[in-house]
């Protein structure tokens, strides 16, 4: 399986998306500071993911959240996060 994921830094409240194919060790990289790009927004907290067949559409709706555009607003929305 492929994820797509998003954490939330419980340091500044800020969210990462990102995605893995094996999303349990992945957090734990965030976690442990492994990952450039959060390790100073540390302890994450893993608020929402999606699970794909394909790696190609997992990494396609990655690159689409990312564009913070509408999928981005609408699954913010029906997470409640703002």
């Amino acid at each position: 399986m492929h994820y797509v994921y998003i954490l939330k830094s419980e340091k500044d409240n800020r969210l990462y998306i990102g995605y893995s194919s094996d999303l349990k060790n992945r957090i734990k990289d965030h976690n442990e500071g492994l990952v450039g790009a959060t390790k100073h927004r540390r302890p994450l907290e893993l608020i929402y993911y999606e699970a794909y067949n394909d790696k190609k559409l997992a990494r396609e709706r990655e690159i689409q959240l990312k564009k913070f555009g509408s999928s981005y607003q609408g699954l913010i929305k029906r997470l409640k996060l703002k």
